[in-house]
């Protein structure tokens, strides 16, 4: 019997209604919905100091790198800001250094999909940089992604996502990242 793929989401801000982690929940249920065990890793509670070469890594890095190691699939969700990821974002990434001497490294053959939010325009700008990201760490970045632009239009007061477009994409995204999760699975070992 083959047993569920696991999806971890990771990403959000340090606001309790965070768009951006209403995101990774419209993704994950999609996922679930689909037969995904899923684990939602929210930024904002990690608690990581800056990222610093030799520095011993807290509990709660270790915690966060296996979570992504041990997934079959990732969803990551940042929101741009001034042009980028965030840096509470790109610090915990860095973190993920503590896997290099796995084997295999980093997030080697793992599909991961992604999500940009942005206030105003250009949350496809937060995606590209992810994408970089995503390759330098040796994982695989699922061809759909979901840019969200003028988050005010299409997020509640309370963050949830409105019924629409973007709620469409976000369940297309989490059905893709669990068909990404079963052909990394099941393929051939190189």
């Amino acid at each position: 019997m083959t047993t569920a793929p696991r999806i971890v989401g990771f990403g959000g801000t340090l606001s309790k209604t965070s768009t951006t982690t209403a995101a990774l929940r419209a993704v994950l249920g999609s996922a679930a919905r689909k037969g995904a065990e899923v684990e939602l890793v929210e930024i904002g509670g990690l608690g990581l100091p800056n990222y610093e070469w030799g520095l011993e890594a807290p509990p709660a890095a270790i915690t966060f790198a296996e979570a992504l190691y041990s997934a079959d699939a990732l969803v990551w969700a940042s929101p741009l800001y001034h042009g980028t990821v965030s840096g509470l974002f790109k610090n915990a990434i860095d973190w993920l250094e503590l896997l290099r001497d796995r084997t295999p490294a980093y997030l080697t053959d793992k599909p991961v999909g992604l999500i940009g939010v942005a206030a105003g325009g250009h949350a496809l700008s937060a995606i590209g940089t992810m994408e970089q990201i995503v390759r330098s760490l040796r994982g695989w970045t699922v061809p759909f992604v979901v840019p969200i632009n003028r988050a005010s239009e299409v997020f509640e007061r309370d963050g949830s996502v409105k019924p629409g477009i973007v709620d469409e994409q976000l369940a297309l995204l989490g059905t893709e990242l669990v068909r990404a999760a079963n052909l990394f699975r099941h393929a051939p070992p190189r």
